[in-house]
C-alpha cells in the first residue's frame, strides 16, 4: 500500500511563497489523478489543485494564478508551488488521489500565512 508524506509547510508572511512536496512510498503512476487538499480550522477539507498522469492541471478558483501543481511520476512526487500567499491560505495541506482514498491520507503539513 502506497503511503504519502507531505512536507514543506511553515510560517510565511502575506505575499510570500512556499513549496510543498508529497513523497510516495511507492509508484503513483497508476493513480491517474493526484491532488492537493487543504483544511482550515473549523472548515471542511477542500480540493486545491489536481494533476493527471499526463500533466493536465486544474485549480480551485481561489488559488488560480498563484499555485502550481507539478507531478513527477518517475520520482513519485507531487509538489505544490504556492506564491502570493494570503492569510486565507492558512490550513493543513494534504496530498491524495482524486477522488481521495481513505488509505492515502497522511499527516499533512501546516501552512500559516501571517504577519
Amino acid at each position: 500500500q502506497v503511503q504519502l508524506v507531505e512536507s514543506g509547510g511553515g510560517l510565511v508572511q502575506p505575499g510570500g511563497s512556499l513549496r510543498l512536496s508529497c513523497a510516495a512510498s511507492g509508484s503513483i503512476f497508476n493513480i491517474y489523478v493526484m491532488g492537493w487538499y487543504r483544511q482550515a480550522p473549523g472548515k471542511q477539507r477542500e480540493a486545491v489543485a489536481r494533476a493527471t498522469r499526463g500533466g493536465l492541471t486544474v485549480y480551485t478558483d481561489s488559488v488560480k494564478g498563484r499555485f502550481t501543481i507539478s507531478r513527477d511520476n518517475a520520482k513519485n512526487t507531487v509538489d505544490l508551488q504556492m506564491n502570493s500567499l494570503k492569510p486565507e491560505d492558512t490550513a493543513v495541506y494534504y496530498c491524495n488521489s482524486v477522488p481521495p482514498s481513505d488509505q492515502l491520507w497522511g499527516q499533512g503539513t501546516q501552512v500559516t500565512v501571517s504577519s
